[in-house]
This record gives C-alpha cells, structure tokens and sequence, in this order.
C-alpha cells in the first residue's frame, strides 16, 4: 500500500468525499497519477467551510456606510518621484491574461488577439513593448509578469517565444498560471467529476493573482531583485499607460500601500465596478450589486453621487501583496451558483439545466479596503480605458480599433499634424503607434511635424 495514498484515501473518507476514487482503478496510470495531484492540491478543510457558509450573502453595506471616494490631484513633483523609481528598478508591470477570446469568435487566448487598427497588432504585443520602451527610456529593467490560466497558460508562452518575447529579454518575462478551484455539488457538497478520475475545476478569479504570486516565489524574488511596486492591469485594455509615472510617483509620494486610476461613469448603469467609501476605507462594489436608487441617487449639482468607476487599473506594494495572500490577511472566496456539467454516480453525463452547484472565485479588489494608506487618481476613459470585450457592439473590435485610432490622433494633432476626422469627432482613417516609435505625446512631438500628412491609414513604428 502506497502511504501517501493510504492517507489521501483517510482525508477524502473523513470529509465525505471518497466518491471521487471510484474509478481510480480502471484509469492509466498516467489518469491516477493526475487525479492523485488535483486531491493532494485541495483544502478539504476550506471547502467544507466554503459550502456551509454558501447562503451568506455578500451584501452591500447599508446607505450609511457608503460614501463618495476621494479623488486626489497629482503633480509634477509626482511624475518625478515616479521616473526616479524607474531609474532605480524598482518597479514590475503585471498583466492579467488568463481569459480566452470566445466571446471573440477567438479561439485563444485573448492577449494573442489581433487589435491593432493598422498592422493587426496583438494585444501581448502592444503591452510588451510598451514595458520595452519604459525600459529603454529609464534605463533598467521592468519585469513583465503574465498571468494565465490552465486554458491558456502553454499558448501564451509559445506565442511570446515565437515572437521573441517582443524584444524583451526572455528572463524578464515571467509567466505563472493562477490557480484552480473545484466545483461542489449544490444540494451535498460533493466534489463534482468532468470525467471518470478528472475532478471539474475552473479558474479561481483575478484574485487568485495573490496566491500564485506568493506559492510559486514571485514574490520573494521580485523582493530580493529590489522590486517595490507592481502596476497591474487587464490583458484587454489596450490604452493603458503602463507604469504610467505620474500615478507611480503619486502612489511613492502617499506612501500608500495600493493605488487605484478611476474613470467616471458614463451614466448611472454603466457596467463599471464603483469605487465608494465603506466605512471610510476604499472598496469596490459591483455595478450588478449596487441598488438601482443609489446608482441613480444625484448631488445638488446633478452629478451622479456614486459616478467613479473602477478600470481595473492599480498599483500594490509588493510588501503590501505579502501580509494579503497569507494567513487569515488573504482575501476571501466569493460563491457562485452555477449551471456545471458533469457525471453521476453511474459514469453518466449530466447537463444540468438550473443551477446544480458551487464555484468559488477571488476578487482582486477585495485588497483594497485593507490597506491603511490609498490613493484614487482620476483619469480620462478616452486615454486609458476601452477595454476588448464583445464581438459585435460596445467595446468591440469596430470601436477599440477607433479609440485607438483617436488616441493617436490626438497625439499626431499635438504634434501640428492635420487628422482627418468625421462630424462626430471620431478620427476617419486608421491610425497605430508603435510604443516602440513613441511612448507617449510628448515623445511623439520629436519625430513628427506639420510636414507629416495623414490622408490614409497610417503606421508609425
């Protein structure tokens, strides 16, 4: 008898869950030997916990706890605190890509999306030349950490070798794969089976970012290679300024521990976390949670009371990351009902019409009302946030392609160059900017000029 899978047999008996061992034995060795590593990886004891306490609902705060969130101003001493920062390697760019692009049509993962409105650059590529020029202007390396998922995590690798990691050093780019939770069976918490010896597991949330950063070491090394700060951001989001050095310097300046951009809403329902006050502290709440009354709810100006949404854009202490993904300082399960297939008792298929089960997910801005210092610096939507979501509609190809395109306009314009542009503003040809060729405006001023002339799509790389 195998110790090791003596005991494991113990623990699956003591928490009701042995059924999942049923068809060990008629499985390869290959198939066991899998299914051995998925048990030995659960916390038996957490996921009892997580199914007793499956109907305590996560309300929202009472009205008297929630206020408007501070917006603080930032200035140029602020950008000069950032860029010494970056002079002194201090800082790492982490990038969230584990989502796939189906809602895209796209059968892969979604950094790998062609989105440029010109040469159909991929998302990876904008944002790991953009960590490139940051690196070439301050003169010291910025670590590049891409977070996937099982989905995508083997892909998104083969994708950056085959593009010579765009240009950055390869040991400065360093991938890691969040974690995974199991699914229970809503009506008795049993551990659901994909397969004969395969449990069913999905992604566990954005905050998983915080357990894998600390369980597979990144932490500890960006520590011992003088990291302090991380800039982190959402694969989708092309018109991030990363480590943008204003907010960097504002965030050093504060001496905060997390460091939130904020973007106003475009109406009451838009579909944007909103960034409150809860009980004095920074927190998030849902777009989907917030009562309709209060999203609606107007100051004597008549702007929207609760109007600051939440990009997705922050900076963490590492220190800080540390103490949040450790001990009882980690941030919490969330807990979703959820329609999951998978087999019975009899070996089976079941393709569940209601919901049948649990799935257990970790919020990244679950951190944010645990830090004793903060920052919320506002930003223009138009600038830094259109994120890639739908096919078809808002946030689509079609429209992030023209806020590309606008954005560089604006910087072309900037520089004295006439843009083409249509009644409603919008600029009329296709237009992309290499971060490579300009970083930014400023940086763009310098190598174009009035005799620059727009009357097609155009490149600049």
């Amino acid at each position: 008898m195998n110790p090791m899978l003596d005991t494991l047999k113990r623990r699956l008996q003591q928490a009701g869950q042995s059924h999942v061992l049923k068809w060990c034995d008629t499985r390869s060795a290959d198939e066991r030997r899998n299914l051995v590593q998925q048990l030995e990886s659960l916390d038996l004891d957490l996921l009892r916990r997580l199914y007793a306490e499956r109907d305590q609902q996560s309300a929202v705060p009472v009205d008297d706890r929630i206020a408007p969130i501070r917006v603080t101003a930032v200035d140029a001493a602020d950008r000069a605190a950032g860029e010494d920062a970056l002079r002194r390697g201090e800082v790492a760019v982490l990038v969230v890509a584990g989502g796939q692009g189906t809602r895209l049509g796209f059968d892969h993962p979604k950094g790998m999306y062609p989105i440029g409105p010109v040469k159909g650059t991929s998302l990876f590529q904008i944002h790991a030349e953009k960590v490139l020029a940051i690196q070439r202007r301050y003169g010291k390396p910025v670590p590049l950490l891409v977070m996937t998922s099982p989905a995508t995590h083997d892909e998104t690798i083969a994708f950056f070798q085959q593009h010579q990691h765009f240009g950055l050093p390869p040991d400065q780019v360093v991938f890691f794969c969040q974690g995974t939770m199991p699914a229970l069976d809503l009506a008795t918490g049993k551990l659901l089976l994909e397969a004969p010896g395969r449990l069913f597991v999905s992604p566990n949330g954005h905050g998983g970012v915080l357990l894998a950063l600390a369980e597979q070491g990144i932490l500890k090394d960006l520590g011992q290679r003088g990291i302090r700060h991380i800039f982190y951001f959402q694969v989708d989001n092309p018109l991030v300024q990363i480590a943008d050095p204003l907010f960097l310097g504002h965030h050093i300046r504060a001496r905060a521990e997390v460091s939130t951009k904020a973007i106003v809403k475009n109406g009451p329902l838009d579909k944007l976390g909103n960034l409150v006050l809860v009980d004095g502290r920074c927190g998030m709440i849902e777009y989907s949670d917030l009562p309709e009354r209060l999203a609606r709810l107007t100051e004597a100006d008549g702007q929207l009371r609760f109007r600051i949404g939440n990009p997705a854009i922050h900076i963490f202490d590492v220190e800080f990351l540390v103490r949040m993904s450790t001990g009882e300082t980690r941030i919490p399960f969330h807990v979703a009902r959820k329609k999951v297939p998978h087999i019975d008792e009899t070996g089976a298929m079941v393709e569940p019409t209601q919901e049948n089960a649990l799935k257990f997910e970790m919020f990244i801005f679950d951190v944010l009302p645990r830090a004793e210092r903060w920052t919320v610096v506002q930003t223009d939507r138009q600038i830094e946030f259109h994120p890639l979501k739908n096919a078809t509609g808002p946030d689509s190809p079609e429209t992030v392609k023209q806020a590309m395109s606008n954005l560089a306009g604006n910087w072309l314009e900037q520089a004295g160059v006439k843009v083409p542009r249509r009644d409603n503003g919008d600029v009329a040809v296709p237009l992309e900017i290499s971060p490579l060729f300009a970083l930014d405006a400023e940086d763009l001023k310098g190598k174009v000029g009035p005799h620059t002339r727009i009357a097609g799509p155009a490149y600049f790389g």
